[in-house]
């Protein structure tokens, strides 16, 4: 399916940590010993419930977002899909509340000089592109709730590393791309961490920690995190 693509070799991606190590003096991992049948299956089950009840809960929400979205962009769709790269490279389509105006990926080239983080990674504090109501709901985090429609696809968790967008990953070194050895994630480590005020090497060293501590509790304790974080409204633009 158009969804289901695979970016590059899954195969030779899974591979990539046998190269030449020498060049880096950080964390690598063996995904041989980050597999583990019995967590997936539990967290796959506690994704789909939370994600679920989430959606209940928060559809009133989702309404008056949408309805909002609407108002300030009346010719187009209030959510916004966009291809990201999954785990093992696979591609699929991540939803979003409409934040942007209409030609933000046209108007991105302008802006890649602009760029306030280093590395396979674009983010401006003050980016022209977002809209008025579009600034809350980033700030918010609002605009990542279709997000759950993700979750219980199966594209994404709850926690997990952020999915990459397809000109990103190829900028990524070998050593990057362990990221993509687990599922995607709506949060995780780097986003209770200083979401947008992380760099990416730092964001990739996080997400490296998160997939060797990974456990049940540990997502949990992630989600509430996440929570904290998103009503403090810390680090998010």
């Amino acid at each position: 399916m158009k969804n289901r693509k695979t970016y590059g070799d899954t195969k030779s991606l899974e591979n990539q940590i046998h190269v030449d190590q020498r060049h880096f003096k950080l964390s690598w991992l063996d995904k041989s010993k980050i597999e583990r049948k019995g967590y997936d299956l539990i967290k796959r089950i506690v994704d789909i419930i939370l994600a679920c009840l989430g959606l209940i809960f928060i559809f009133p929400i989702m309404l008056w977002i949408a309805y909002k979205v609407r108002k300030e962009n009346p010719d187009v769709s209030v959510i916004f899909s966009q291809q990201r790269i999954g785990q093992n490279g696979r591609a699929f389509t991540m939803y979003k509340f409409r934040s942007m105006c209409v030609d933000a990926e046209k108007q991105l080239g302008e802006l890649l000089n602009k760029n306030e983080v280093d590395g396979a990674m674009f983010k401006m504090k003050e980016d022209p592109r977002v809209t008025e109501f579009g600034k809350f709901i980033r700030r918010t985090s609002l605009d990542e709730l279709p997000q759950l429609f993700n979750v219980i696809k199966g594209d994404m968790s709850l926690i997990g590393p952020r999915p990459p967008l397809e000109r990103e990953v190829a900028e990524y070194t070998n050593y990057d791309q362990q990221r993509l050895f687990v599922k995607p994630g709506c949060s995780g480590l780097w986003q209770v961490s200083g979401r947008s005020e992380i760099q990416f090497k730092e964001m990739v060293e996080l997400d490296i920690e998160y997939i060797k501590k990974r456990s049940l509790g540990y997502d949990i304790s992630l989600i509430a995190k996440t929570i904290a974080v998103i009503l403090k409204k810390d680090g998010a633009y």
